[in-house]
């Protein structure tokens, strides 16, 4: 069995919504001796590997990541990342452009040659790539930030360019408060051109098909090695990529550009050339990582095996298998979003709540006549809006736990500043926002210092909370 995905996925190695598991943003993931699916399935007999990008567990990414995300409540705005921006490298010939995911790739390829062959008993293998990522951007200060689209020759001549579409855009007024937040922070809220927004577009694509010819490295080592015919394959990735849809480039957000996500999976006993309508959701991997296995699935786990959906097994069969859900929940709790976000999806419907449910005003969208979610029908359609609101509540307490978010980033951010003592106010000015931030440093550190004077939220709750206080 082999899984590639684009950056590791903290709900797919859980099998647990985020605020079950405290992940609160890149910094803060599962803790380092959490069971993952591939560990349930060593215990059961599977020769285990992994390659590639392991971010998963707490401890990664910068400083500035973990600063901007503790900080997204202060009132100020600031600028964390360089302005979007294309790279090209004007080699026709230049295949591997993104060489560190070449090399894990080469490691997977190595593994399957000459390990995963001659064992005796089944595999399963974890490759994590950064690409589709967008590149550092050295401009934008430590750890650099990553808003340079960067490719060549070789793979942008297989964009068709002339079919890119200019997305459109509300005026910067009219943005939902969160969104406006984000595009600032993402430094997006300048004039762009046309020509600026389709290259990062076409960029973009073309870094998608350096991505793909690496999934085709393996699975044509797979086929040589006449492994393929009995190897489970499944790709997939923990966002999209916004690409200035909605004035943004990179993640964090509920819009389809980043929220949908492929997965694909091919293999023995999985249906061929079927594009399955359900919604399902990265938490379901889990479940189906062991359900390929035969392993007994936790009743803990908050998705559902996908192989009910995707296998040729007779339905009799398949109907015996519990019934999933029919809606998919998503939140965030990180950097450039300064409120925790939470989206509902089922049926036509996209509902996203923010924060404690009533100082941010929610969004609804209407898939099925407004796919470009431009227009938010929340106050059009109370009715909807509050029974969809009360279908989040009924699954995820969300009020209660943005307080908790923010508890623990009051928390996590004063340990910070003890922590260096002095040099706080250097290297707080030195961070990816360092550019805003020289201008008026007195005026953000004030800020923060009232931040901290402030309050904690009247519904926040004990650190020690239980898990079920959530649901």
């Amino acid at each position: 069995m082999v899984i590639v995905t684009q950056t590791p996925l903290l709900t797919m190695w859980s099998g647990l919504f985020t605020h079950l598991t405290e992940s609160w943003n890149n910094f803060k993931g599962l803790d380092p001796n959490y069971t993952t699916w591939m560990d349930v399935m060593e215990k059961h007999g599977y020769q285990t590997q992994k390659f590639g990008k392991l971010d998963y567990t707490s401890g990664h990414h910068s400083i500035s990541n973990r600063v901007e995300a503790w900080t997204r409540d202060v009132a100020f705005l600031l600028r964390q990342e360089g302005r979007p921006v294309v790279n090209l490298i004007p080699d026709k010939n230049r295949r591997r452009v993104m060489e560190k995911d070449w090399q894990s790739t080469d490691k997977v390829t190595d593994w399957l040659r000459q390990e995963a062959i001659n064992y005796t008993k089944p595999f399963v293998l974890y490759l994590g790539l950064n690409l589709p990522h967008p590149y550092p951007s050295p401009s934008s200060g430590e750890n650099f930030g990553a808003s340079t689209f960067h490719t060549s020759l070789y793979w942008l001549d297989k964009v068709a360019y002339d079919a890119i579409k200019i997305p459109k855009w509300l005026a910067l007024s009219e943005m939902h408060p969160v969104d406006y937040y984000s595009s600032y922070t993402k430094n997006c809220t300048g004039k762009f051109t046309e020509e600026e927004i389709k290259n990062i577009r076409a960029y973009y694509y073309a870094m998608c098909a350096e991505t793909d010819a690496m999934l085709g490295e393996i699975i044509l080592t797979l086929r040589k090695l006449d492994l393929l015919q009995k190897t489970i394959v499944i790709y997939t990735s923990d966002h999209g990529e916004m690409a200035m849809e909605h004035r943004q480039f990179y993640k964090m957000s509920m819009y389809e550009a980043s929220a949908h996500v492929p997965l694909l999976m091919m293999g023995p006993g999985i249906k061929v050339n079927v594009q399955v309508p359900n919604f399902v959701s990265l938490v379901d991997i889990y479940p189906t990582m062991l359900d390929i296995a035969g392993i007994a699935l936790p009743q803990t786990l908050s998705g559902y095996s996908l192989l009910m959906l995707s296998s040729e097994a007779p339905a009799d069969e398949q109907m015996r298998k519990t019934q999933r859900q029919p809606w998919v929940l998503s939140e965030f709790h990180g950097c450039n979003a300064n409120a925790s976000t939470y989206m509902l999806r089922t049926g036509q419907w996209k509902y996203i709540a923010y924060s404690d449910g009533a100082s941010v005003h929610p969004q609804l969208f209407d898939l099925s006549s407004d796919p470009d979610e431009l227009t938010n029908i929340a106050i059009k359609f109370p009715e909807i809006t509050y029974s969809l609101d009360q279908k989040l509540r009924s699954i995820i307490n969300y009020p209660k736990v943005s307080a908790s978010v923010h508890q623990y980033n009051r928390k996590q951010f004063i340990m910070w500043k003890q922590s260096i003592g002095q040099n706080y106010s250097t290297v707080i000015a030195h961070l990816r926002w360092h550019q805003d931030w020289q201008k008026e440093p007195w005026k953000y550190e004030n800020a923060i210092h009232q931040w901290l004077k402030a309050h904690p939220s009247p519904v926040a709750v004990d650190n020690n909370r239980t898990f079920s206080r959530y649901v």
